[in-house]
């Protein structure tokens, strides 16, 4: 490409998962007796809950642990969070939100041009691994950032970024 043709890529974060904890013990069967918008999984032990705005799925263990899925952006989520820790304390739990941390990121963009993926593994040799028969996208990973980007042929890349553990 030529550096008068520059074309801006535009990244879309598509899914932000973040943790947190209660600091208290959940009483899953009163969560879904009394709560909205929630679905019991008694067999594995958690509840479902799903908030509107804004639109994330939480994951609640009797434990206290939460794991919220679907934001999009760092604040949305940690916004949700909170939303989701107000509606357990009007429940009738003690809960103080505590140990919020973004553990997954994913997020999409979409190249102006086709990807030679056998030429682009080539190239790319350590870092850079494609097996057409298992999977149609070249794995790429960034181990310095813990990211992978699964790029296909058409140009799309999928990037998902993990948070390090403390």
């Amino acid at each position: 490409m030529d550096a008068e043709s520059d074309v801006a890529l535009d990244i879309l974060i598509t899914n932000v998962v973040c943790v947190f904890r209660t600091r208290c013990h959940l009483n899953l069967r009163k969560i879904a007796l009394e709560g909205a918008n929630v679905i019991y999984k008694r067999e594995v032990g958690k509840v479902l809950m799903k908030l509107r705005k804004p639109r994330i799925t939480a994951t609640i263990w009797s434990s206290g642990k939460i794991i919220c899925t679907g934001a999009t952006s760092e604040e949305e989520a940690k916004f949700g969070a909170r939303r989701l820790a107000r509606c357990l304390q009007k429940l009738g739990f003690l809960v103080k939100f505590t140990e919020f941390k973004v553990v997954n990121v994913l997020a999409v963009c979409t190249m102006p041009f086709e990807i030679r993926l056998p030429e682009f593994t080539k190239n790319n040799r350590p870092n850079a691994s494609y097996e057409p028969e298992l999977h149609p996208a070249v794995c790429y990973r960034i181990k310095s950032l813990r990211t992978t980007l699964q790029i296909f042929s058409t140009g799309s890349i999928t990037v998902t970024g993990n948070a390090c553990s403390t």
